[in-house]
């Protein structure tokens, strides 16, 4: 699969769950949670503990889930990451040498972007999609206006994304959220039941 086919294939649900823990076993728990409840892609970030070790069983355990590294800070970590079995790569910031490394070995690469300057360099940098981190410090107003300048950025509210603002997101011209606690939070019933409810207001706001 080419990284693009990638990309469309991570966005097409306009939602990925991200796990981020303390503790390596509730990391798996957390991400088979989501990818049980729905969810065709997931992220595990690097900052928790033997975090490729969870991708690796992941990809292994669940061939056909889309699973990707967060906070992936530097080539070696993005080497490492896709060497785990991550089929796309997500930074909290702008790294160039991170976009180079995943698309050396045909990964996707999301950079952290949180300022239309941040956005066109990102893109000049050849960002497969763009992550806006934080989206609690803005709105989907902001994404609207902004969009109307750059139609053309692929963006990627996260951080503060809710069930209840994520279509509002969808609908100012994100092409998915990246969710975390939001949907992991209460065990694997309360997640299926929240992923449920949130792919039926999602396809709506489309």
């Amino acid at each position: 699969m080419y990284r693009w086919d990638t990309m469309q294939a991570v966005t097409v649900q306009r939602v990925f769950g991200i796990v981020r823990t303390t503790d390596p076993h509730a990391a798996l728990v957390a991400a088979e949670a989501v990818l049980d409840a729905g969810l065709k892609a997931v992220e595990v970030a690097l900052t928790t503990p033997c975090a490729l070790t969870t991708v690796t069983r992941l990809a292994q355990n669940r061939p056909d889930a889309l699973v990707g590294a967060g906070t992936v800070l530097d080539g070696a970590a993005a080497r490492a990451a896709v060497e785990a079995g991550a089929r796309f790569l997500v930074s909290p910031s702008l790294h160039p040498e991170v976009i180079r490394t995943g698309h050396r070995y045909g990964v996707p690469v999301v950079p952290g972007v949180a300022t239309p300057t941040e956005m066109v360099r990102a893109l000049e940098e050849g960002a497969d999609a763009l992550k806006l981190f934080p989206a609690s410090a803005v709105a989907p107003p902001w994404l609207r206006d902004i969009r109307a300048a750059l139609p053309q950025a692929p963006v990627i509210p996260t951080g503060g994304v809710t069930i209840d603002n994520a279509p509002e997101w969808i609908a100012a011209g994100a092409v998915a959220c990246g969710m975390g606690s939001a949907l992991t939070s209460g065990g694997a019933q309360a997640t299926g039941e929240r992923v449920s409810a949130l792919l039926g207001r999602l396809a709506e706001a489309r």
